[in-house]
């Protein structure tokens, strides 16, 4: 099943000119504990293509919310910066099947 299609909403936005952060928000504990179990670090490292290691992963169980945070391959607003927001790293995120 598509993450997307589990949990109420994935956005992700900038968390300055270095980095952007996805935000997963669950509806229901079962589903933040079924994200929470079911989508490792490697996965999302994959998927962004960023070293397992740069990675920074949050998971706040009181709001059910899963965070992660990516490096940008290059600095917001440079000639190649292609998503001056980080808004469309969220679609990555949404369309990735949850094992």
């Amino acid at each position: 099943m598509k993450l997307g299609d589990m949990v109420l909403k994935v956005r992700s936005k900038n968390a300055g000119p270095f980095w952007v952060t996805i935000d997963i928000f669950c509806d229901r504990p079962e589903v933040y504990d079924q994200v929470c179990a079911g989508l490792s670090n490697a996965e999302v490292a994959a998927l962004y293509q960023v070293p397992e290691q740069l990675l920074k992963r949050f998971e706040i169980a009181d709001l059910r919310v899963v965070k992660f945070s990516v490096p940008r391959p290059v600095v917001q607003g440079a000639a190649a910066d292609r998503d001056m927001h980080g808004a469309q790293y969220a679609a990555l995120l949404e369309e990735h099947d949850l094992g």
